[in-house]
């Protein structure tokens, strides 16, 4: 199961995904419809889902039944002061959304990807 964690990072208007443990390239998903605002990075849900699960279906196999993945979601712009209650709400319901059975929010520099795997692990 541990092959199956991905991190997340959100850029205005795009996010870039890399499934951990199997040396896969990251996908960039741009969005079709900006989702990013003024004042926050996800300020259109609908459409930052939309981008975000056109990403996970890109990044995760087609089998059938495969497990759905434990997400570390790690906004990386429009965050001086951190975020609000709601902000980490949006991101975490973002990446349920898109099909994560459980969610990490990271805060703080990129971390590599055993430091993601060790985020979700702890999700």
């Amino acid at each position: 199961m541990s092959n199956n964690h991905v991190y997340v990072k959100v850029y205005e208007n795009r996010f870039v995904l890399k499934k951990l443990g199997d040396g896969a390239r990251p996908v960039t998903v741009v969005a079709d419809e900006p989702f990013t605002t003024t004042r926050l990075l996800v300020g259109q849900f609908a459409a930052a889902e939309r981008a975000l699960a056109r990403g996970m279906k890109e990044l995760i196999s087609n089998r059938w039944l495969s497990p759905r993945p434990v997400v570390v979601i790690h906004p990386m712009e429009k965050i001086d002061g951190g975020l609000s209650e709601i902000e980490e709400r949006i991101l975490r319901e973002l990446a349920a959304g898109a099909g994560a059975r459980k969610v990490a929010l990271w805060l703080g520099r990129e971390l590599s990807d055993a430091e993601a795997k060790q985020q979700a692990a702890s999700a």
